[in-house]
């Protein structure tokens, strides 16, 4: 990664890691209702992992960053369909393991942590100029 340079570097990177985890959400959320022939082919929850990034010691900014996208370990459920597609000889199909009520408070954690990062770094600017205009 490049080096963080300013407040706004900081701010930038919150958002990205943020739009992954909703890009993850979003997925999770696409597949819930997803059914295969097997426990191994069956959808796995994502989930992206945080970690912090320090600029110089000197300039006292850090900002958090996805260094990952991993799959949750769970199990799949085992459902009886013998009349799907996709089902193993004993007539079942295994549902993807994803949670949709954990998933939409995910949703809503991602979306506001977004909306806050976005709204410091509108305030930010603002002061920013209002300063200038008092310099001048």
């Amino acid at each position: 990664m490049t080096e963080i340079r300013n407040v706004f570097d900081v701010g930038a990177r919150a958002l990205s890691a943020q739009m992954v985890r909703m890009n993850t959400v979003a997925s999770n959320l696409a597949n819930a209702g997803s059914v295969a022939g097997t426990a191994e082919d069956a959808y796995k929850a994502m989930r992206p992992i945080f970690e912090t990034e320090y600029a110089r010691a000197e300039e006292g900014l850090s900002t958090a960053t996805v260094a990952d996208v991993v799959m949750l370990d769970r199990e799949p459920q085992k459902v009886f369909r013998p009349d799907h597609p996709d089902a193993d000889p004993e007539g079942f199909v295994y549902a993807a393991a994803v949670n949709t009520e954990e998933e939409m408070v995910e949703m809503v954690e991602a979306s506001r942590q977004y909306q806050n990062t976005l709204e410091t770094m509108s305030t930010l600017r603002a002061l920013m100029a209002r300063t200038m205009q008092m310099g001048q």
